[in-house]
This record gives structure tokens, sequence and C-alpha cells, in this order.
């Protein structure tokens, strides 16, 4: 673990927060789910303060274990995490049909890492909608150093009201995204609304799925866990999220639950009994390693205090992750991809 990525994991920790409001921001946030008395219809009505305090708290957490693409992917054995990541992303950018030259919207980008991967992969001018100004930040300096920042761009509007005039992009994509939104029908209406007639919408969104049962109290334990250590109001269902496409307008071409046939368990690189060199900070030796270098960093007041009660809540999605996906009630990759008709 190098003293640079420590250094740079202990600065980030609260993003545009100021340091001192950091713990009274985790207070605020931790209230607004069920583990901590919280309601559903709270966290709807105030999802933007929810999901920007979420991603102000998380996203150095994100950025040091992780990488720059804050999401799961399908697969192969043999395959490295990153790879397996990068190969979702370009199986994306192959659905969408991307060509050279379009105009291309990535709806709750995060720091651009996805962004990044596909308008190199099909020379495409990428603009990332996000409403953090933090990860807008951190973006627009990594969208530098990667050499892109002439053909890819960011906003910071919300997904729910985007400040975009209709028929203005060419292709729309959400990678892990739109499961922010407080209501599904009403984000992809306004993605329908600036995606030009013909074209197409793809996402890969995080549902529940049919093996889910809202009377199971285990099962409601590990959705809340889930939406608590991911910034979500509500998950929703994969018959929820196809019902709100077609409601919006769109055409459906096909859909799936990529999860399925994954090779490798997605949840592999989050499972405890896992080992990996390739991502060791993701494995239960890394988490115990980051666990106790920023109670360190805490102490010495290099990381604010609250920093790790945000490690803590993000490591106890990690642990409800795996189990939604062993259980197979939860996935983080139902695939669908939507033609707006002329």
């Amino acid at each position: 673990m190098s003293k640079t990525g420590a250094l740079d994991l202990a600065s980030g920790v609260g993003g545009k927060i100021e340091k001192k409001e950091v713990l009274s921001a985790v207070d605020k946030y931790e209230k607004y789910h069920v583990c901590y008395g919280g309601d559903g219809e709270e966290r709807k009505s105030h999802y933007t303060d929810m999901v920007n305090k979420y991603y102000d708290l998380s996203t150095s957490f994100y950025e040091f274990g992780w990488g720059e693409s804050f999401h799961f992917a399908p697969r192969w054995k043999g395959e490295s995490l990153r790879e397996s990541i990068k190969r979702h992303e370009h199986f994306l950018a192959l659905q969408l049909g991307l060509k050279p030259g379009q105009k291309v919207l990535d709806v709750g980008c995060g720091i651009g890492g996805p962004l990044r991967e596909i308008a190199r992969f099909s020379s495409t001018c990428i603009t990332g909608l996000n409403n953090n100004e933090y990860q807008i930040s951190r973006g627009i300096e990594l969208n530098h150093i990667a050499g892109v920042h002439k053909t890819c761009n960011f906003l910071k509007a919300d997904f729910m009201k985007m400040p975009l005039p209709d028929n203005t992009f060419d292709a729309i994509y959400a990678i892990e995204a739109t499961c922010h939104a407080p209501d599904a029908l009403g984000c992809y209406k306004e993605i329908h609304r600036v995606l030009k007639p013909g074209q197409y919408f793809a996402a890969y969104e995080w549902c529940m799925t049919d093996s889910y049962d809202p009377n199971n109290a285990v099962h409601q334990k590990i959705k809340a866990e889930i939406e608590l250590g991911d910034g979500l109001p509500d998950i929703r269902s994969t018959k929820q999220c196809l019902e709100a496409l077609k409601l919006a307008g769109f055409e459906v071409i096909w859909e799936k639950d990529l999860a399925v046939d994954s090779p490798l368990p997605w949840y592999l690189p989050l499972d405890a009994t896992h080992f990996s060199l390739s991502s060791f900070r993701l494995t239960a030796l890394g988490r115990f390693l980051t666990r106790n270098l920023v109670k360190f960093l805490e102490f010495v007041n290099l990381a604010p205090e609250g920093s790790q009660r945000v490690q803590a809540f993000l490591e106890k999605a990690a642990e409800s992750l795996v189990e939604g996906g062993r259980r197979e009630i939860f996935t983080p990759m139902y695939f669908f991809l939507a033609r707006k008709p002329h």
C-alpha cells in the first residue's frame, strides 16, 4: 500500500465537505436509511442531498480500492478485475453501435472512468452528467491526464431535470447510476427527451431479482444495508425498470440479467473468502489493512473525524452485496438496450 495512495485517500475523504463538517454529514447521511430509522419516501424526497453526501464521503474510498470505474462486471476465468471492467464497458459501446465523432451522454458518470475508456475505444465525444461537484473536479483532472479533455467534458446537473435541449445526443448510456434516481420513470423520460429519435439508450441497472421476497426479514436486511452502503433511495425490481422504460416511450430491443451467465461470480472481488493480488485492496486482508489505515489517519488528524464510519458502512455494504449475490436476490448488471422510436 503506497504512501501516495494513503495520502490521496486521506485528502479525499469528505470531497467538497469541509473537514470539520464530515462527521455531521455522516450522521445526516446515515439517518436517511432504514438501518438508522429512516424511510424510503424521505430518501426519495431528499435524494439530491443524500446522494451528494454519499459520493462526497465515499469517492476516495472507491478510487482507492476499485480504480476509476466504480462498477461490477461479468468475469471469465483467468481474467483480472480490471480486464473484466474494460470488457464490460466495451460491450456497452458495441451494443450502442457507437461511431467515431458521435455525441454521447454518460448519465451519472462518476469520476469518468467508463467515459474515458469508451471514448478511446469508440472515438466518440462524451459528456459526463453528474450532480456531484467533487467527482466532476476529479474527473476533469483525470481527463487531462488521459488526454481526452478535448473531446470529453462534464456537466453538473440532476438527471431528473437535465438542462439540455430535446434530441441532443446520438447515444446515451448509464452504468450502475440511474439506481440513484428516486423515480425510474421520471429519469428514463428525461433520457428519452434528450436522445435523438431512432437512437439507442443502454444501461446496467442495480435491481432486486424475482428471487427477492419482500416479506423475508433476511432479504429485507440485505436490501437495506446495500441501500445504506451505496447511497440508494430504493432498489427497484427488474420488472419495475422494464415497465418504466416502456412507459417512458422506449422500444426495448433486448434485456437480460448478465449476472446469470457470468463464469465467475460478479461479487467475487468483495468475497472475504477469495484472495487476489490484482484486486488486493478489495480482499479481506486488503480491507483489514484499509480499516486500520483509516483508523490511524483519523487518529493523527490526516483524515477527518467520521472517516472510520464511512469505511464501516462501505464494508457492511460489501458483505451484503456478496450475500445478495449468493442468494441471487440482487444483481448489479441488469442490462437493457432500448431505442427511441422515430
